[in-house]
């Protein structure tokens, strides 16, 4: 018996060893996982953290001059950049309005038709073009609206390229939100002879709001940081522009023109530093109703 009492004693501790280090090696390995975006967002406040202002927010980038002259002074860069800002918001809102109301369409007929060969073929489009470089896009957005309809570079064309990023997610999202709505209520509201049309515009897109809703902010927070598809279609403006059929800058845009101005460096830490911050606060949002449905 106490032979057997102490196998029993001695296989508690070995597990209760194994466990631990178990958990220890997990810690690590969580830890590991998250310093490298604990790190970047230190970096981007500590160097970026000084530019922030209000003027930085409503005014244009200064000119290389202007730029070199603050620095040789030890003083802050003057301006802004109000045209990045502006351009971000116009081409980001244009991309929404073209592929939230098809992604969520498209979503909606993928889940009412599971195995359609024409659904089955969307749903694996749809994959496929989820892993397309997003350079691509722009080429293709530079086919199907820079030559033939604006004659040039313009806002509407990035907008067309980053919309067509969006699409997967929000398509995606769509169908797998509402696979997750009970069956009973669509069938409770077309035995009370509902519409079918009103089924899915009263019952199902209600029933699945904050879930359409994360997928949407998901996909606004992935085309927010691209620049790749904004060079070969939006090109970049010095002022701020409200035009769609004209160039436009944006945040990712004007980053990359800072640095290759080497008296620009530090707008490239501010400007970061706002892109991750709007990146960061989408996701998060995302997250607490995502959260919220559960």
């Amino acid at each position: 018996m106490n032979s057997a009492a102490k196998i029993t004693a001695a296989n508690i501790s070995q597990r209760t060893l194994k466990d631990k280090l178990f958990k220890g090696l997990v810690l690590v390995l969580s830890l590991v996982t998250i310093s490298p975006i604990v790190l970047i967002i230190y970096k981007l406040v500590a160097k970026g953290y000084r530019q922030i202002s209000l003027e930085f927010i409503i005014k244009t980038p200064p000119n290389t001059f202007e730029a070199m002259t603050a620095v040789s002074n030890g003083e802050l860069i003057p301006g802004g950049i109000a045209n990045g800002i502006t351009g971000t918001l116009l081409m980001v809102g244009l991309a929404s309005l073209i592929a939230i109301p098809v992604g969520v369409v498209t979503g909606i007929y993928l889940y009412e038709n599971p195995g359609k060969l024409l659904a089955n073929l969307t749903r694996n489009v749809s994959d496929v073009l989820q892993g397309v470089p997003s350079i691509v896009l722009g080429l293709i957005a530079y086919m199907w609206i820079v030559k033939p309809i604006t004659s040039g570079f313009s806002a509407l064309a990035g907008s067309v390229s980053l919309s067509i990023m969006m699409l997967p997610m929000i398509v995606r999202s769509t169908e797998e939100t509402l696979k997750m709505i009970p069956q009973s209520i669509k069938e409770a509201a077309v035995a009370l002879g509902v519409p079918y049309y009103k089924v899915i515009l009263r019952v199902l897109i209600p029933t699945g709001f904050s879930g359409l809703l994360t997928g949407i902010l998901l996909g606004i927070s992935r085309i927010l940081g691209e620049t790749a598809p904004l060079m070969l279609t939006a090109l970049g403006s010095s002022v701020i522009n409200f035009d769609i059929t004209k160039p436009t800058s944006a945040v990712p845009l004007l980053i990359w023109e800072f640095y290759n101005d080497p008296n620009m460096v530090d707008l490239i830490w501010s400007s970061s530093l706002l892109l991750m911050g709007m990146v960061l606060t989408l996701n998060l949002v995302s997250k607490r109703i995502a959260a919220g449905t559960k």
